[in-house]
């Protein structure tokens, strides 16, 4: 049985440390390991350099050569060029590219497919972890600490639409991050995202307690966590039937927007939008049951998204359908909301469309516009729409 790369950079290593290897290699601890345990392949180059290190006449690079290909040389090279550049000083341009990184993220979160973004956004946040593992100066650190929290928020966001409860554990992950460099906007930004998951896991007051610390956290800050946490208190409020709290937290999201300077109302999860705060008043005045305040947020809202915001326009059209519904029109509310997930490219029926037409689906009696929708959906056919006249979802 021939030996491998990794089991004889094993026998070489004999009783030398790991780091002892990385520092005669000149390279990282975490580098030696991942060849051992096969879950990188040497470059040429650095294949050469332990067998220099470690006396092996020739035996390891013949080894590497042996059973590595081209691509495979070429990933090894960019991943052991990457491990270099990230253990040097960390300048204000490398900085300033991670953030633009995140920002270029956040953007993405607008208009890219969840399952199509999630590889990128995990590409680029290993090398970002990467870099945090070497020493940098106070400030370079806490830099890119505030990344590491925005990238965490990203991730929990990207993997709540795809509906994966791995997300509760990224939200934890970036409020530590975001703590640890004592930045109180990412924080409360951090809070009010995470809102949203209780809020859609059909926990309306657990919601408004994290809404309620976001805004907490900001203080006086003109920063996008209340803007953000202020309108998802008011439609939880909403879902509990509380009319005067859902209405004080509306007062209080347009209060926030207002105070928003121009780059934070940005189309990014980092953002907060006019589009995104009539969408979601006109949700809560639907909770309320108030069709006529809802119809009007409604229509603002679908005058100012751009096409290319897909989810937020199907939402509202799917409110629009539960309006319908509450006026005394099912069928038209069943076919509604069918014709706006039929219109919806696959690759965007995220969990979250789901989960608004379930409850117009719940809303709406036997009707055959309703059949068509349960096929869509996948609904049971036992699953039978509420009284007309009970409150809408």
């Amino acid at each position: 049985m021939h030996e491998t790369f990794a089991q004889a950079l094993r026998r070489l290593r004999g009783p030398l440390s790991l780091r002892d290897v990385a520092q005669l290699a000149s390279c990282g601890k975490s580098t030696i390991a991942d060849l051992e345990n096969e879950r990188r392949h040497p470059s040429p180059e650095l294949a050469a350099t332990l067998d220099r290190a470690l006396h092996a006449d020739g035996e390891l690079a013949a080894l590497a050569d042996s059973g590595t290909s081209v691509m495979e040389q070429v990933d090894a090279l960019q991943a052991g060029l990457t491990e270099c550049l990230a253990s040097g000083p960390m300048t204000d341009a490398g900085l300033g590219e991670w953030e633009f990184t995140v920002a270029r993220h956040g953007r993405a979160t607008r208009y890219r497919p969840e399952a199509d973004h999630l590889p990128d956004l995990a590409a680029d946040f290993g090398d970002l972890r990467l870099a945090l593992t070497h020493r940098h100066s106070p400030a370079a650190h806490r830099r890119l600490t505030i990344a590491a929290a925005q990238m965490s928020g990203l991730m929990a966001l990207t993997l709540l639409k795809l509906g994966d409860d791995r997300a509760r554990s990224w939200w934890r992950t970036g409020r530590t991050a975001a703590a640890a460099a004592d930045d109180r906007a990412t924080l409360s930004w951090m809070y009010a995202q995470e809102a949203y998951q209780l809020y859609y896991g059909g926990d309306a007051r657990g919601a408004v307690e994290l809404a309620v610390r976001a805004r907490h956290l900001a203080g006086a800050l003109p920063c996008v966590g209340p803007a953000l946490a202020a309108p998802l208190e008011a439609r939880a409020h909403a879902q509990l039937g509380a009319h005067t709290a859902a209405a004080d937290a509306l007062t209080a999201a347009e209060t926030a927007l207002r105070r928003l300077p121009d780059e934070s109302r940005a189309a990014s999860a980092f953002g907060y939008s006019e589009s995104q705060l009539r969408f979601h008043a006109g949700n809560a005045w639907t909770h309320l049951g108030d069709t006529t305040a809802a119809a009007a947020e409604h229509a603002r809202a679908l005058e100012l998204y751009p096409t290319t915001d897909r989810m937020d326009i199907a939402l509202v059209r799917l409110d629009q359908a539960m309006c319908t519904a509450l006026d005394g029109d099912p069928g038209a509310a069943a076919a509604l909301a069918a014709q706006t997930i039929t219109a919806l490219p696959p690759e965007h029926r995220s969990v979250l469309i789901t989960y608004r037409a379930r409850q117009v689906a719940r809303r709406v009696p036997e009707t055959r516009e309703l059949r068509v929708l349960r096929e869509l959906l996948a609904l049971p056919a036992g699953e039978r729409g509420e009284s007309a006249d009970q409150r809408g979802d």
